[in-house]
């Protein structure tokens, strides 16, 4: 559906002086279909009896129906030609971003400060990315049913857009992390309920909004890639029958949240340039989108959730005619395998037994395995990281396995109690940590020295593999859901 969205803070910064209006309101078509019949207003609004004034979100039916309202705002002095000065208008961005907080699980309002915005570069496309993120969430709680989905369409191939990812990364960045998560929590809250009704009403789910969002920044010798994305929103891989109500609850509210930081440096040789990246943190965890009480109401408890089973990513420079190799280290080294054979005799005195001897042996086998395996391979000029997590009763591979009957029902089973367990593979929240010190020694690239001075571009692709096996709750369901990513990061050679 082709609509132009139009420059809220652009129309902001226009507005006229209260003085010349010539009504008690001005309203700007934001939603439109396609026969360009307008679904939704913003309007600025004179505050009855106050010299204040708001905007609201407006359904444009034969009688409007307000979805959103701002906090009141005092408008510039009359010795200025913007209605808003620059105050105002931070108080509004911020009033958008405490209200995409509140459609979380965390109802606390988190302590929110920002730089002037006079400092803060793209602000225009910032600001209205913002508001844009806020009509999301108020179309899909707020608005009637009949507009609901064709603005929720609408709204997600404008977000997805090439400007509002730019606008997203400054966004990401001057939130910071905290902010950040608490952002991105509230965001895909309303993508899984979105989606889950979509999946309830058989709609089409190419319509629902985009599930995974991530970013990338190359500073000081770091690069670095978040993502999230909500569980419910990933591709199944593999999955058994249906989950059971309350189980399928508890599994549908988590999402993905990773972090991969790679070192880099350059070193200059006297024929040649050596490229080295090494493994500085991997991160990924598996969060509630809701509180706990909702969960152990509605769902199956709070320990039943997806579990991280597999991490592969790729690192490729993106043009290679200066590039001559590449060099990788040593894998995790392959488990020990310990073979002992116990003997025993038994005498004893039988009747029926004329040697009155029992004689017994046996021969055991003990493997010794880590959870976590961890491989490096070359495809071309691409480096490839692989994390694997192994079944320790059988060694298998989990993303791609499933647990047996019998480990099933062993409550001494890895995966059972697994976020309590003194031997988890896990953290206690459910997530894993790789460093640098223990997983991934560098790989380094060979490069011509003609690159010296310039900015070379590296891409990295990756994919999360999510598996629930059940940990306290008595069933055979299991399944596992993957996601994929790409961003670009650069290096430059100096």
């Amino acid at each position: 559906m082709d609509f132009n969205f139009p420059d809220v803070f652009c129309w902001i910064q226009n507005l006229p002086p209260i003085s010349q209006w010539e009504t008690n309101s001005i309203p700007l078509n934001i939603c439109s279909s396609t026969t360009s019949q307008p679904l939704l207003n913003l309007t600025i609004s004179k505050t009855h009896q106050s010299s204040k004034l708001s905007f609201i979100i407006v359904a444009d039916f034969n009688i409007p129906m307000h979805l959103w309202t701002s906090k009141p705002l005092k408008p510039s002095s009359t010795k200025t030609t913007n209605l808003l000065d620059e105050e105002t208008i931070s108080n509004l961005f911020i009033n958008f971003v405490q209200d995409i907080f509140h459609y979380g699980s965390n109802k606390n309002s988190p302590f929110i400060r920002f730089p002037k915005l006079d400092s803060v570069p793209n602000l225009s496309n910032i600001f209205n990315l913002t508001f844009f993120t806020l009509l999301l969430l108020i179309c899909i709680y707020e608005a009637p049913k009949n507009i609901r989905a064709t603005c929720i369409s609408i709204l997600k191939d404008h977000l997805t857009g090439f400007q509002s990812r730019q606008a997203s990364n400054l966004l990401m960045k001057i939130l910071g992390s905290n902010l950040q998560e608490q952002w991105m929590r509230s965001v895909n809250l309303g993508i899984t309920n979105w989606v889950g009704e979509a999946r309830d009403q058989i709609q089409n789910i190419f319509a629902t909004p985009c599930s995974l969002f991530s970013y990338a920044f190359s500073t000081y010798g770091l690069w670095k890639v978040q993502l999230y994305c909500p569980a419910l929103c990933m591709d199944v891989e593999k999955s058994k029958s249906n989950p059971p109500e309350r189980l399928q609850f508890s599994l549908k509210y988590h999402q993905v949240e990773g972090v991969l930081q790679f070192n880099y440096k350059v070193v200059i040789e006297e024929k040649w340039l050596e490229i080295m990246v090494n493994v500085d943190n991997i991160r990924c965890d598996v969060t509630k989108l809701v509180n706990d009480s909702l969960v152990k109401e509605r769902g199956a408890g709070v320990g039943e959730k997806h579990f991280p089973s597999r991490i592969s990513l790729q690192l490729t420079p993106t043009l290679q005619n200066q590039v001559v190799s590449l060099s990788v280290g040593k894998s995790s080294e392959n488990p020990q395998k310990e073979i002992g054979i116990d003997k025993g005799i038994e005498a004893s005195f039988n009747p029926p037994n004329p040697l009155g001897l029992k004689v017994s042996s046996s021969e055991s086998t003990t493997v010794s395995l880590k959870p976590w395996k961890f491989e490096q391979s070359v495809y071309g000029y691409s480096a490839n990281f692989n994390w694997f997590l192994h079944d320790s009763m059988d060694g298998k591979e989990v993303f791609s396995s499933k647990p047996s009957k019998c480990a099933l029902i062993n409550p001494k089973s890895w995966f059972k109690n697994r976020y309590s367990s003194a031997y988890r593979p896990f953290t206690r929240q459910g997530g894993v940590i790789f460093a640098g010190d223990e997983y991934g020694e560098r790989v380094m690239w060979k490069v011509d020295k003609g690159a010296i001075g310039k900015t070379m571009e590296w891409e990295i692709r990756g994919w999360i593999w999510l598996t629930y096996w059940p940990n306290k709750r008595v069933t055979l369901y299991n399944e596992t859901r993957r996601l994929e990513f790409h961003e670009i990061v650069h290096l430059d050679v100096v």
